[in-house]
């Protein structure tokens, strides 16, 4: 069965690309699927780039390498050559065919947008829906908030296995909030009310579902949907009510079911990073380090007195 929607696989395919890209895949807006891709080649064979089937849907490309003199076409048709510069953004409309030739190293993240995904905002900021994104062929902008977010989703994408679930949700349903917003005019209709915080037994609820799955596989949707809410209402209820996104508190919670688990001398630090819903130890490091100011083996010192924990066995 082939797989749906321009990402992954069939991104890597248009693209020529030997490998399958790594791709981080949401299902938060009504189990619509959002994507991002990160592509990459150094030593490409010239010519043109492949042709994507017609789908109502776009693609949102952050490139990360400068692409001088690139030859963009539209509808099967030669448009124009345009210098792409790292940074930049552009947004492809998958109705016309968006084809380029493929004649110089690239390095790109691609976010995928269906149509369906702009409608759920939309209907869920109370607006009309969004007739057309700004796709005009060879047009870069300079967007802050979609480098950000590219940034923090890198890292995920160079280690999936400490991408929570929650995390994902939470940037790609941001992405496209701001993509309807800055490419699609769509505006909250002025007469809609304020919306504060989570009811209290809301925001209990949430973080018992959110504090029994530390590994974060649970997605944002799940959550929603049992407080019949919308992922988006959600989200920003819940950060109004506890004052931090939903993958935060996750990550302020692994940490400190890890402290807890620390007060046991003997046990390891490599068993404690996967009890407390980490990745690895390397992961348990990096996330403990940022949110206490110490590494693990270090606040464990100081508070307990203990001696330093021995180096993960390398027979496993």
């Amino acid at each position: 069965m082939s797989q749906p929607g321009a990402y992954g696989q069939r991104l890597g395919q248009f693209l020529r690309l030997k490998e399958t890209p790594p791709a981080l895949v949401t299902r938060s807006l009504r189990s619509t699927e959002l994507a991002v891709t990160e592509t990459r080649n150094d030593r490409p064979v010239p010519g043109l780039s492949g042709s994507f089937a017609a789908e109502d849907a776009f693609l949102v490309s952050l490139k990360l390498r400068d692409y001088p003199d690139c030859e963009l076409w539209d509808d099967g048709k030669y448009i124009t050559k345009a210098d792409v510069h790292a940074g930049t953004t552009y947004l492809y409309d998958l109705k016309r065919d968006p084809r380029y030739v493929i004649d110089k190293p690239f390095h790109s993240l691609h976010f995928y947008i269906p149509r369906s995904a702009l409608d759920n905002i939309s209907d869920q900021c109370n607006a009309p829906r969004i007739d057309e994104l700004d796709c005009r062929v060879g047009i870069a902008h300079d967007d802050e908030t979609i480098r950000h977010i590219g940034a923090s989703l890198r890292k995920g994408l160079r280690r999936p296995d400490e991408a929570n679930q929650i995390f994902i949700d939470h940037m790609m349903l941001g992405l496209t909030a701001h993509v309807a917003q800055t490419y699609g005019g769509l505006a909250r209709k002025s007469s809609e009310p304020a919306r504060g915080g989570l009811a209290s037994w809301q925001a209990k609820r949430a973080c018992e579902r959110l504090e029994s799955d530390l590994g974060g596989k649970l997605s944002l949707q799940n959550i929603a949907t049992e407080l019949d809410l919308s992922v988006s209402h959600f989200s920003r209820a819940f950060r109004i009510s506890v004052g931090m996104p939903p993958h935060q508190w996750l990550l302020h919670q692994r940490v400190k079911a890890a402290k807890q688990l620390m007060t046991v001398r003997d046990l390891p630090l490599t068993e404690i990073a996967i009890s407390a819903g980490f990745a690895n130890q390397s992961h348990f490091t990096r996330v403990f380090s940022s949110i206490v100011g110490v590494s693990p083996a270090a606040w464990r010192r100081e508070t307990l007195g203990a001696t330093p924990d021995p180096p993960p066995s390398s027979s496993r």
